[in-house]
């Protein structure tokens, strides 16, 4: 199967979310973006990678709202005196646009279906199941017990849930912020690739 589709997938902390791109990407041959996403944003924004990490899917306090609301009213290279958070937060939105630019792809998070919400050909996912499914994963993952799993999970999703909330005009989870949701511990990973096929093929000839 091939795709033009730019395919952005939101997550649950042990949904298996990052395993569902990265199968995802070898069956349609197109790339995923997760981690990669902060090295391309770190090349193209002069900031360092150092920098991109410890921002990431994080909540901010910043009161800057507005800004974000419309990024390029002002370029995040400027002089205006502008909280690093949010320097990093454009860069990685304009990354996202950038590489979405040149073809299919995948993005993991990060507000990518915000960022691409004017592009007709982008496909947008949320993958989740219940907690004591994705403490399991968790559990084995980070070699951790179920109970301090469960914790791992619910300050990972909060801080997931904190960051998208504040940046997109969306809610992070919510049935309407997506065009699909899927929860994998029904259907395992594997089925849950090619199902999303199958609705990426529909989407592309509808």
């Amino acid at each position: 199967m091939t795709t033009n589709s730019i395919i952005t997938i939101g997550r649950q902390c042990g949904s298996g979310g990052r395993e569902i791109a990265q199968k995802l990407s070898k069956e349609l041959n197109i790339p995923y973006y997760d981690k990669q996403l902060l090295k391309e944003a770190a090349k193209k924004s002069g900031l360092c990678e150092e920098i991109f990490e410890n921002f990431d899917e994080k909540p901010t306090t910043s009161f800057l709202y507005s800004i974000v609301m419309d990024p390029y009213s002002l370029g995040y290279g400027g002089n205006f005196d502008m909280p690093l958070n949010h320097k990093v937060f454009l860069a990685a939105f304009d990354t996202i646009k950038s590489i979405a630019k040149q073809g299919p792809c995948i993005f993991v998070g990060r507000c990518a279906d915000y960022a691409l919400s004017e592009f007709s050909n982008s496909f947008h996912l949320f993958i989740h199941a219940p907690i004591e499914f994705r403490a399991a994963r968790i559990a084995v993952e980070e070699n951790l017990t179920v109970e301090q799993a469960k914790n791992f999970i619910h300050k990972k999703d909060k801080q997931r849930a904190s960051y998208y909330n504040y940046y997109s005009n969306k809610k992070w989870g919510d049935l309407n912020s997506y065009d699909v949701t899927l929860d994998s511990s029904v259907l395992g990973i594997d089925n849950s690739v090619a199902l999303i096929k199958q609705y990426i093929s529909l989407f592309e000839h509808k």
